[in-house]
């Protein structure tokens, strides 16, 4: 039984959701997403929720069943609030500046970094240390969040870099520690 499959959608007011066989279509506030889903799978809305089932208990049903589930959860989402990613720039001299509807990332390197956004991403420089990106699309996103960490990962000796919001990075001891 897959109990991430198991569970209703539910639509919020200001979202409208076409189904055409397996293809899906939702309308919201922040813009309009379409997904083709697998076949086997059946999607159907009642009472205000959206309910996905499979046809059998196959390994590969079940699998799906939970997917599709959380592909068209996240695409309500996405249309009703967005989803967005904030990554820090941490080390001195790191900074970070809008230029269009891209970034300029400053790390340490003989030049600096020019990002463009993904279609459907949008980056903002909060301060010039903070990176949000923000979109519809909960992959792009996330897609976006991850080229711009790969510039300057974080260090584990000094801790220096670009990592999420949030995000822990254990440091190691340096030779001289290890030794005493």
């Amino acid at each position: 039984m897959s109990r991430i499959g198991n569970q209703p959608i539910p639509v919020p007011d200001g979202v409208d959701i076409d189904i055409k066989s397996n293809d899906v279509t939702v309308k919201g506030p922040r813009g309009t997403m379409t997904r083709t889903f697998h076949e086997d799978m059946s999607i159907s809305r009642e009472n205000g929720t959206v309910l996905v089932a499979r046809p059998s208990d196959t390994g590969e049903h079940k699998a799906l069943h939970g997917l599709t589930r959380s592909l068209l959860n996240n695409m309500v989402v996405g249309v009703s609030d967005g989803f967005s990613r904030t990554l820090d720039l941490m080390g001195v001299g790191y900074r970070v500046a809008q230029s269009g509807p891209g970034i300029s990332l400053s790390v340490m390197l003989s030049h600096t970094v020019e990002i463009a956004p993904l279609p459907g991403v949008t980056l903002e420089v909060e301060g010039n240390n903070r990176i949000r990106v923000m979109g519809i699309d909960k992959q792009a996103v996330g897609q976006q969040a991850a080229e711009i960490r790969k510039v300057r990962p974080p260090n584990v000796y000094t801790g220096k870099g670009i990592r999420y919001a949030g995000e822990v990075v254990h440091i190691k001891p340096g030779k001289s520690a290890r030794r005493a």
